[in-house]
């Protein structure tokens, strides 16, 4: 039996967790057990609002991006967006195309079909060229595309490149790059999905569309310090929402003189706003004097407009009544809340004035959920809220075109619709028209305005993904002995599998199943002509991008994420590859995999309520780098226990009795312990899961059994 796990926490961890946040003990050790301790992380378990998300021109480049698009759009230019084929790349494309198209600009799309490489080709550019176009657009591609821009910039052809995958030392010679993983990037949060840079760019150009575009303020706050008499005055410089430069000095009452500091320099020529104009105004002239005249706006009256509850509140009241102010841990609080604020004031009245943004933007976060479960990307930070906000779009707004018919015909409820149906039954329809080489049917599912149009891609996607199934199945069959041997030939740390067998689109999805199936780094590799294409899918410590980069002039293209990635090279050197994969895996060290069971809380039996399962909301969604809560719970006992499923293994269903509450539960596929290991009657230590199981417009409340074993005291 696999060993469970649990890690020891102290009262002096968990405390300040339950003062500063009012959370319970239990969340606060499942906080500290997982590692999330710091305020910036806690904040996205506790909050889903979209208020949270990182501000888009705080992306490398936003600004420069935005200018050469509104330029397109001003100048009639011809403007083409090229994505990648997977789920990813097909909604930043989506995302993107249907921005533009309402700005009525001159845009279309392209992505990679059939055999076609991944990434912009020569071929793209050229075409695009001869139609006298001026503007490519990458979107979940292009950060590897050295030949292609090389080449576009040739033919006086500007290239933006949005992306999200790992960067090479160098980059390409691009107009503009947006990416998150640039060596200069401040972003906050690296990674993100392809489809939220597209999404962070539109958002942009909204706001590039507003009265706060390019408009800088500087707001500027002044305290007395408590142990001197001296003055504290900071300033906040803030453009298109993001803060730009910030100053603090400290003044001595009566011996600094304005001109042995930085304020002149810093405030000279700015609109200056504070949030007591009047009171800095006069500690200013107390200070420096009548005869400098600082010209100060108030911000208070301003967005007391907007936000009336804050009239009559002082700056130092506003720390209080944020709920963002608990999260940060920066010296300059006061000056932080004023800063939220006024970034709240601004989006709304921009939503005020622009309903249409806010509609868009709910629209373009069902797909950007989606991307971000659909590439893996993990379920923290700013993710969670675009999962959250995705999945809430969907259930109680309009499901957007194209999902809805994928809805329908999956039998999901739009209603009720969970992470988990996505991930195992809309992403996989998505992503098998681009392994299958017509990612071009996805894409015109999104965007179709036509009912009819819509319900036969619709069907035309599912019947790929059958086809999909079918190919890998087979696939796996024919090569199963060759992967098997492949382990010992790498040193039981890689697996090596090509094949001819493997479509071209589905070597992800076939190193995946390997890396699954043998717990080792993997490879799968077919041919394309005289290409091979490959990809490889890591764990364990194995960066699949540093690995490959190594070997940075051997590719044709290359590139990815940490754990997974795509390469191609010419098929004569397929020799050459293989023995450096055989010579790598002689000296590469893999970390050991977690244990199988890392327990999240131990839950009492008299402690366990229907309100347990209010740690599922605050956890969900699950996935990387985010595993389900697993709990344990001593001394259950069973006291009902039938068999279910039509075929071999049959499941368990069980029923456990604590008390005041009874709790259904799963045990998949382990029917035949019935009456050998598990007796009605009987209590035993469980290690479980929680969730909710959604059948006929019921919501039923149960617990998935991940192991048992006897209680140590019996009955």
């Amino acid at each position: 039996m696999t060993e469970w796990t649990k890690k020891s926490v102290t009262k002096q961890q968990i405390e300040p967790l339950c003062n500063n946040y009012n959370i319970d003990q239990i969340l606060a050790s499942i906080f500290v057990r997982r590692g999330i301790t710091s305020g910036q992380d806690i904040l996205y378990f506790l909050e889903k609002d979209l208020r949270f998300q990182h501000e888009p021109f705080l992306l490398p480049n936003m600004e420069d991006a935005v200018e050469r698009i509104l330029q397109a759009e001003e100048e009639g230019e011809k403007v083409l967006i090229f994505g990648d084929s997977d789920a990813d790349g097909v909604t930043s494309t989506a995302i993107l195309y249907d921005y533009l198209k309402s700005r009525n600009i001159d845009v279309s799309w392209r992505v990679p079909l059939e055999e076609e490489a991944y990434g912009l080709s020569i071929e793209a550019v050229d075409n695009f060229y001869n139609q006298n176009g001026s503007l490519i657009i990458t979107v979940d591609c292009g950060i590897s595309c050295f030949e292609e821009v090389r080449h576009a910039n040739q033919l006086g052809i500007d290239v933006i490149i949005t992306d999200h995958h790992n960067p090479q030392e160098e980059v390409p010679e691009a107009s503009v790059i947006v990416n998150p993983k640039l060596s200069e990037s401040e972003y906050p949060f690296k990674d993100i999905s392809g489809a939220a840079v597209a999404y962070k760019l539109v958002s942009a150009l909204r706001f590039a569309h507003t009265d706060f575009y390019n408009s800088e303020i500087t707001i500027i706050e002044i305290n007395q310090d408590e142990n001197e008499e001296a003055l504290l005055i900071d300033c906040l410089k803030i453009k298109n929402l993001v803060k730009h430069k910030e100053l603090h000095e400290k003044l001595i009452l009566g011996k600094t003189s304005i001109y042995n500091t930085r304020l002149i320099s810093f405030l000279q020529g700015q609109l200056l706003y504070a949030w007591d104009s009047q009171a800095v105004r006069n500690q200013l002239q107390a200070m420096f004097g009548s005869g400098i005249d600082f010209m100060i706006n108030d911000l208070r009256s301003e967005i007391a407009k907007v936000i009336p509850q804050i009239r009559n509140k002082s700056s130092q009241e506003l720390t209080k009544l944020s709920s963002i102010a608990k999260y940060l841990q920066t010296q300059s609080g006061t000056l932080d809340s004023i800063y939220n604020l006024y970034v709240t004031y601004c989006k709304k009245l921009i939503s005020q004035k622009h309903p249409e943004f806010i509609q868009g933007e709910t629209r373009d976060l069902q797909l950007v959920g989606l991307a971000a479960l659909a590439d893996i990307m993990p379920m923290k930070n700013e993710n969670r809220i675009f999962v959250n906000n995705c999945l809430a779009s969907i259930q109680k707004n309009k499901t957007r075109e194209g999902l809805s018919e994928l809805f329908s015909k999956s039998r999901i409820i739009a209603d009720v619709a969970t992470s988990i149906d996505l991930s195992w039954n809309i992403i996989p329809a998505i992503n098998a028209a681009g392994r299958l080489g017509k990612p071009d049917v996805a894409i015109n599912l999104l965007l179709s305005q036509n009912p009819k149009e819509r319900e036969n891609l619709a069907d035309k996607i599912l019947q790929l993904n059958e086809e999909r199934k079918t190919l890998v199945q087979n696939a796996s069959f024919k090569v199963s002995d060759e992967a098997k041997k492949s382990i010992a030939e790498h040193n039981n740390n890689f697996c090596v599998v090509v094949s001819e067998e493997i479509q071209s689109g589905l070597t992800g999805l076939f190193a995946a199943k390997l890396m699954s199936d043998f717990g080792v780094p993997s490879f799968a590799i077919t041919f394309n002509k005289d290409i091979c294409i490959g990809s490889v899918r890591s764990k364990r410590g194995f960066i699949a991008t540093d690995f490959l980069d190594k070997m940075g002039g051997f590719f044709l293209n290359h590139g990815g994420h940490n754990y997974a990635a795509g390469f191609s090279f010419e098929k004569e050197k397929l020799p050459q590859f293989l023995n450096y994969l055989k010579n790598a895996s002689k000296s590469i060290q893999l970390t050991n995999d977690q244990p199988e069971y890392e327990i999240d809380a131990e839950i009492p039996s008299g402690y366990l309520t229907p309100d347990i399962f209010k740690l599922v909301d605050i956890f969900e969604p699950y996935g990387n780098e985010n595993a389900e809560l697993l709990f344990m719970t001593k001394n259950a006992k069973i006291c009902d226990a039938m068999l279910v499923g039509k075929k071999e293994p049959l499941h368990l269903k069980l029923t456990f009795d604590f008390g005041k509450y009874k709790f259904p539960a799963m045990f998949w596929g382990q029917g035949e312990r019935i009456k050998k290991d598990i007796t009605i009657g009987q209590s035993y230590d469980i290690l479980y899961s929680l969730n909710r199981n959604y059948f006929n417009g019921t919501v039923t409340n149960q617990m998935v059994i991940k192991e048992l074993q006897l209680s140590k005291n019996g009955n």
